[in-house]
């Protein structure tokens, strides 16, 4: 069962969503102050956490942000409004997905089942695909599907699920050009509703966690590919 940590003051949401979350084989753990919640997570395993972004102590945005320094775990923030400034903020900060309150906890639950696909080598995921090649080379890459793990010229490099798997994707064939609602409908596992704008900050986010090296060439009115040469070892 996957271990879920929800993050949000509003002491009457837990209790009947952990009820709904539990017909899913997700176990819900509710936190109703930042600081509660950062305890839980240096003590406790978790899969994934909701992050509302109205908080007391600090902001939602923050509270992301400082998870972010140590933990990849996968993170979905509840936006008020559905505001587009609280979703490119959150994406830009290391957030996985984002839903507008009021939700449906069905969406939710859908929400986090995508989230931890990703996660998951032996779940629904591109990784599945590679058996034949567990490891991809590059020139000063490497990606161990196995492991989901990255190297960049002999260090590691910490990514979120969903940076993952957008390199993952442009991995599997280097070269080729993937638009944005290619890229969106890969990683959100049907027809997206998210806004173009998402992939951009998502592929902002990896191109930086790639520096030095030039990994991810834009093609104007295009999208996106892997501008690294495939390795044979």
């Amino acid at each position: 069962m996957n271990r879920i940590l929800l993050i949000d003051d509003d002491e009457q949401l837990g209790p009947p969503l952990a009820t709904y979350f539990q017909r899913f084989e997700l176990q819900l753990t509710h936190a109703t102050r930042p600081s509660e919640g950062l305890a839980l997570l240096r003590s406790q395993p978790f899969d994934a956490a909701i992050l509302d972004v109205m908080l007391p102590e600090m902001d939602g945005f923050e509270l992301c942000r400082t998870i972010r320094k140590d933990n990849d775990i996968p993170i979905v923030m509840l936006t008020a409004r559905g505001d587009v400034m609280d979703r490119v903020v959150g994406l830009e900060l290391g957030a996985d997905d984002y839903l507008p309150k009021p939700f449906e906890p069905r969406e939710l639950v859908a929400r986090l089942q995508t989230v931890l696909r990703r996660r998951k080598p032996n779940g629904n995921s591109q990784a599945v695909t590679l058996g034949a090649a567990p490891t991809l080379h590059f020139d000063g890459l490497d990606i161990d599907t196995a492991r989901r793990s990255v190297v960049r010229e002999g260090q590691a490099v910490e990514l979120t699920g969903t940076e993952y798997e957008l390199l993952l994707l442009l991995a599997r064939e280097p070269g080729k050009v993937f638009s944005r609602d290619d890229i969106l409908n890969q990683l959100r596992g049907h027809e997206a509703d998210l806004y173009t704008r998402a992939v951009d900050i998502v592929v902002s986010r990896l191109r930086k966690k790639l520096e030095p090296l030039d990994c991810i060439k834009t093609l104007r009115n295009a999208g996106y590919s892997l501008a690294l040469r495939r390795l044979t070892v």
